[in-house]
């Protein structure tokens, strides 16, 4: 057996074991006891008894959340931008991908990020993602971040309390899993669960069960909460399919009367691609349809079916494939990356990019730029642990140990690959005191943390031709590129190393008899990284690098709201807090180190109005913010940009009574890349538009690059987010069990890239859905893309914006059956 023969076998062997586990918990599931636990009354003594509203599906802010600033606050006592998903919004609504999550709350739209879904754009810029308040390592696009796990999805807008350590400047989103206990803390009294299958268009098969409830080991009570999912899907897309697994555990118990234990963790497995959507993008294939064909001119010397790094930098003469600007095309080179090339020039000094049999065709919505052997491989392994001492008197001590890490491999037949082995483990001191007088309520926390994150890294960007392929006919040996992690070798960068934080954060929170409540806190951290080259590995051994250092920075935040006798809480919140600037594998490279740029911070200026009226039955929000990286020199252009954001979010929850939800928002954003500003120039790829009396034909088998001119604040807007975005939804449940609903969002028309030359077309997004449930069955069908708009999402639209973009998928629908026990 050739050893690519027993990696496959071995490969095959590891899916099944996974698999059996899987069916393993399906099958403990479904020969559970038939018992629903109904959650206990809070008892009477509880000084904050929690507010049931029937028929509002959790939707309405009543529930305390410790994800913004740590407290036990409810999001109308919180002075932030946030908002809350509940399982049961999500299972109504069939929302399945956090695109599904831009109808649900304000603040939130999201870019491409090359078609995969890993975290939300939050204010404009890429979010973070936490899970039960611990930060996750980062996930632009490595793999799809997993939903149907989730008891509740929080999102915060903005920076994070100091409490929770260095976080970016947009916000983030925090998933909290499935609990063991019910509402008051007490143990379920028995188990209950639910067995789901949801198949849909394109050959969609999901198959998921959990079940949660109270367990005994000898006489140690406990509780526990199990979910599996397995996913095996096609794709509108050609070339494309997810294959998948998530496996997640949670238990909880009471060590003594006053210690309690809980742990957990969860394991997705994933198999899938990246994808890049259209290339040679042009505003008439946008708008009509019509691609540009045609065949790139050969450059595979050696016959072996792929163009190999050394073909690619030894084309045109050795010029490569990648002209910046106007270089060797006008006197001095690089005087004008658009107005110095020419036909001529092209023709005469880069034949190699020219295609041939050039022409044009209606392109189909499903061919795209993946390849046959494309693949996105990842798997990610969470676990947490924590001990919670409850010393009475309001005194608690908890400590919280958390892991995260991934392996990833990503591979695009165009001319792109990374790879990332990566994780973290975080421990963190909760130290918590409250105190009650006759003025108020007052709580203080105070808390030293440890995170130490190790990374490997490496990738190979610099032979990424999007447009050598022509989508009508797909990849062949004109177009596949041997990538690094083919031929392990050439890589772009290839690093690995480690860095550490040592952090200490004390809050207050002073709630006042009389309505004021202010909530203060302030945070230091000092990390140290140690990052190292693998000069073995690089196509250009001579600029690896290492370098160790460290740098501390302060964090601090400063809030007041206030409960006026009407209902409103007018709040304001002003902020300043650390971000580590690190890359999509967790990496920080020597450059950044040496200078320091590998921490920044932000600074943030919030504010607005809350309230619940009408018993508790509406909500309604409004904050009005700014927020700003200080330091425009540091950036991460994939993961952590250096941008201002101004804007507006409005959100409104109606339970107009036990039958009637409605949800309304408004987003108002405005984001500027302080980076461009200040250097006057954005490094891009050119596209078709950008090059304007340019043949095609002449430079669409290479990629010319080059700076985009920056010459104002309005040029430096970050593309592809809308300006004004408006969402709402709506449900209602009749008391025979039918329930509808439905979701609608209008995007307006946004530019593409950058240099603003092609523009995507407004559009408006509705998905509807409709359940009936009759003893433990539930039946749901759902339909995204009601209307069959066709519409498209921006693509990294710093750096290929104006080269391609993604057509979103039409009409489609998926159908649930659900047996609850």
């Amino acid at each position: 057996m050739t050893a690519r023969m027993k990696t496959v076998d071995a490969a095959l062997q590891a899916r099944l074991r996974r698999h059996i586990l899987a069916a393993g918990l399906l099958a403990c599931t479904a020969m559970s006891a038939p018992a629903l636990a109904q959650d206990a009354p809070a008892p009477a003594d509880d000084p904050k008894e929690e507010i049931v509203v029937t028929g509002s599906l959790n939707a309405l802010p009543l529930k305390d959340v410790g994800t913004v600033f740590g407290f036990d606050k409810n999001l109308v006592e919180t002075p932030r931008s946030a908002s809350s998903i509940s399982k049961e919004q999500m299972e109504r609504f069939g929302i399945t991908e956090i695109y599904d999550l831009v109808a649900q709350s304000p603040g939130t739209f999201t870019n491409s990020f090359f078609g995969v879904g890993g975290a939300l754009d939050i204010r404009g810029t890429p979010g973070e993602v936490y899970f039960r308040g611990m930060r996750r390592l980062d996930n632009p696009g490595n793999y799809p971040t997993p939903i149907g796990a989730s008891d509740r999805i929080d999102i915060v807008r903005g920076p994070a309390s100091p409490i929770f350590g260095p976080s970016k400047t947009g916000g983030y989103m925090n998933f909290v899993p499935k609990s063991a206990r019910v509402a008051n803390g007490k143990y379920m009294d028995s188990a209950a669960g639910q067995v789901t299958y949801t198949g849909g268009s394109w050959g969609k098969h999901v198959l998921s069960a959990d079940i949660r409830g109270p367990g005994h080991l000898g006489t140690q009570e406990f509780g526990y909460s199990l979910y599996a999912e397995v996913e095996d899907s096609g794709s509108y897309y050609r070339n494309m399919s997810t294959k998948q697994t998530i496996l997640q555990a949670a238990f909880d118990t009471d060590l003594a009367s006053n210690l309690r234990l809980e742990f957990g963790g969860m394991y997705h497995d994933f198999k899938g691609q990246q994808n890049g959507g259209w290339n040679r993008l042009t505003q008439d294939l946008v708008d009509n349809g019509t691609y540009i064909t045609g065949s790139a001119k050969p450059l595979d010397t050696n016959g072996d079916g792929q163009i190999s790094h050394g073909e690619a930098a030894a084309a045109n003469g050795g010029l490569g494939l990648n002209p910046f600007g106007s270089a060797f095309c006008s006197t001095p080179p690089f005087s004008n990356p658009f107005g110095g090339l020419t036909n001529a020039c092209l023709a005469a000094v880069y034949p190699d990019m020219g295609l041939t049999n050039v022409g044009t065709a209606k392109l189909s919505r499903r061919d795209t730029l993946t390849g046959k052997n494309d693949r996105l491989d990842n798997t990610a392994k969470t676990g947490y642990l924590d001990l919670i001492f409850d010393a009475g008197e309001d005194f608690e001590i908890k400590n919280q140990l958390f892991y995260d890490g991934y392996t990833n491999i990503n591979e695009n037949t165009y001319g792109f690959s990374q790879f990332h082995d990566s994780w973290v483990i975080e421990d963190k001191i909760v130290i918590s005191k409250t105190f009650r007088t006759d003025v108020g309520k007052f709580a203080i926390q105070a808390s030293p943390s440890f995170r130490y994150t190790r990374f490997k890294h490496g990738d190979d960007f610099n032979y990424e031709y999007f447009h050598r392929v022509d989508l009508t006919k797909g990849y062949d040996a004109l177009s596949d590129r041997l990538l690094s992690t083919e031929c392990d070798c050439n890589y772009t960068s290839y690093l690995k190393g480690h860095y550490s934080d040592i952090g200490l954060a004390g809050l207050a929170d002073l709630d006042f008899n009389f309505g004021l409540d202010l909530t203060l806190g302030a945070r230091y951290d000092y990390l140290k990284v140690t990052t190292v080259d693998i000069a073995a590995k690089l196509e250009d051994p001579s600029s690896a690098a290492s370098a160790r250092g460290g740098k501390g920075a302060w964090s601090w935040s400063a809030s007041a709201n206030y409960k006026t006798p009407f209902g409103l809480v007018p709040y304001v919140t002003i902020s300043r807090q650390s971000t580590v600037v690190a890359g999509q594998g967790a990496e920080i490279y020597a450059g950044d180190v040496t200078s320091g740029a590998f921490i920044s911070a932000s600074k943030l200026y919030e504010g607005g109005v809350k309230g619940t009226f009408l018993d508790n039955r509406l909500y309604a929000a409004l904050s009005i913010y700014k927020q700003t990286r200080t330091d425009r020199n540091s950036q991460a252009i994939v993961t952590n940009q250096a941008v201002e954001t101004k804007g507006i979010e409005a959100e409104v929850r109606w339970s107009v009574d036990k039958h009637l939800l409605l949800t309304a928002n408004y987003t108002k954003t405005r984001v500027y890349n302080l980076t461009a500003i200040g250097s006057g120039a954005l490094f891009s790829f050119f596209g078709i538009e950008d090059l304007k009396g340019l043949d095609p034909a002449l430079f669409l088998g290479g990629q010319p690059i080059g700076l985009v001119p920056i010459a104002n604040k309005e040029a430096s807007r970050r593309a592809g987010i809308p300006e004004d975005l408006y969402s709402a939804t709506a449900t209602y449940s009749f008391d025979n069990g039918l329930a509808v609903a439905g979701s609608i969002t209008h995007v307006p028309s946004v530019f593409s890239g950058q240099s603003q030359v092609v523009k995507l077309p407004a559009y408006t997004l509705v998905d509807a859905s409709l359940s009936y449930a009759t003893g433990p069955w539930l039946f749901r069908a759902v339909v995204k893309n009601l209307t069959d708009a066709k519409y498209f999402r921006a693509n990294f639209t710093e750096l290929f914006g104006s080269t391609i973009a993604l057509p979103e998928r039409p009409r489609s629908w998926q159908a649930s059956v659900v047996y609850k026990f």
